[in-house]
């Protein structure tokens, strides 16, 4: 899953054309883009635009609250079979299986959904590892906006300040052995040459995936996230190569030495690119 494109919980209007655009996930966001007034209807208005869809819900996923407010969203969405719902404001694995226990109850096939907890502040960041372990963890996601305010943390434009948090996630997430997290969305959805630095920036670092808040993000986090024809005929002559070797050393088309290391990372290059988008992230 290369791109997760947020929806405000409160603008149906808008469902519909992001599912038709090119992103792998439509977030919808109950949380942080719903004003408080606005909570119980986005709710209600969500759930019932998710149920109408016959052949798509694998490429949702539900942002919801923390708090009241989160129980209340979880118990709609649980019966809804969307592919991840997101936990806004993680801090502990305590919460994570709460969540898990909801799901079990109330979801229309055992294992239909997952979670994915957003880590946004200290407490969470410095928990990581058990967040990620706990049950129904598919994948990790990194809140700095609210990491940045409860931290004191002032990033500077290449956000050097925030790398051995984004280091941490990566970490923990490849440690419990659940899906590269995905990287943190850009404000400024109008410096285009920008996202496409700092996601690359991002992809180096081990994420595999981006959310976005405006659709003329999503083709460019996709095209970072898309391993080029010349990688996956690299990943695949490297592959070919080590699998057909009797033992002893294997060196590639260049004469240099292949060891298991780079074989698994070539590996991880084609599933990248076979991996169907929507897909249930319990199976990755």
């Amino acid at each position: 899953m290369r791109s997760a494109l947020y929806v405000p919980g409160h603008r149906p209007e808008l469902y519909a054309k992001a599912l038709a655009g090119p992103a792998d996930v439509v977030l919808i966001d109950l949380e942080d883009a719903v004003p408080l007034g606005d909570k119980d209807s986005a709710r209600a208005t969500a759930a019932a635009w998710v149920r109408s869809l016959t052949t798509q819900r694998r490429r949702v996923w539900v942002r919801v609250n923390s708090g009241a407010l989160g129980d209340a969203d979880l118990h709609a969405v649980a019966p809804l079979g969307v592919a991840a719902v997101c936990l806004a404001k993680t801090e502990s694995p305590e919460r994570v299986r709460a969540a898990a226990a909801v799901l079990e109850a109330r979801e229309p096939r055992p294992g239909v959904t997952a979670l994915c907890p957003l880590l946004e502040s200290a407490a969470a960041v410095l928990d990581a590892r058990a967040i990620a372990a706990a049950p129904r963890v598919a994948r990790l996601q990194l809140g700095e906006a609210d990491l940045c305010a409860d931290t004191g943390i002032e990033p500077g434009g290449d956000r050097a300040e925030l790398l051995a948090v984004r280091t941490q996630i990566v970490l923990a997430s490849a440690a419990a052995g659940i899906a590269s997290p995905l990287a943190p969305v850009s404000t400024d959805f109008r410096d285009t040459a920008a996202l496409r630095r700092t996601t690359r920036a991002l992809a180096r670092l081990g994420f595999r995936g981006r959310a976005c808040i405006h659709p003329d993000q999503v083709p460019i986090v996709n095209e970072v996230f898309t391993p080029s024809p010349r990688e996956l005929e690299r990943a695949r002559e490297l592959v070919a190569r080590f699998d057909s070797a009797p033992g002893g050393i294997v060196l590639d088309a260049d004469g240099r030495m292949v060891d298991l290391a780079v074989v698994r990372r070539a590996r991880r290059v084609l599933a990248d690119a076979e991996t169907p988008a929507g897909s249930s992230m319990l199976a990755q």
